[in-house]
Formats: C-alpha cells, structure tokens, sequence
C-alpha cells in the first residue's frame, strides 16, 4: 500500500512540476506581447444602451 502511495505523490509531484514550467512560459509569452490579462476583457459597452431595459428614468 505504501509503494502505491508513493508512486501516486511521484506522478502529482511529477505533475506539478510540468504545470509550473507551463505556466512560467506562458507568462514569459505574455510578457513579450505587453499584452496584460485583463486587457482582452472588455467593460459594459456603450453602445448597448437602446435595449428593452434602457428606461433610464427610474420609475
């Protein structure tokens, strides 16, 4: 039981390790693009304002 144990902390520490490289050359990618996360997410648009719930009077 504890050999199986073993090779399962093996296979996640295994698996961690590949997850870190990842995302390190993905930051490394982002970083030459000057791209920042949050610069692909837009904000409400404007131009959205003439929708049936655009009865900006209150009542």
């Amino acid at each position: 039981m504890s050999e199986s144990k073993d090779a399962r902390a093996e296979r996640l520490k295994a698996a961690l390790r590949e997850n870190l490289r990842r995302r390190k050359a993905q930051g490394r990618g982002r970083a030459e693009t000057g791209s920042s996360p949050d610069a692909d997410r837009s904000g409400p648009d404007e131009r959205d304002s003439g929708g049936p719930d655009s009865d900006k009077s209150g009542l």
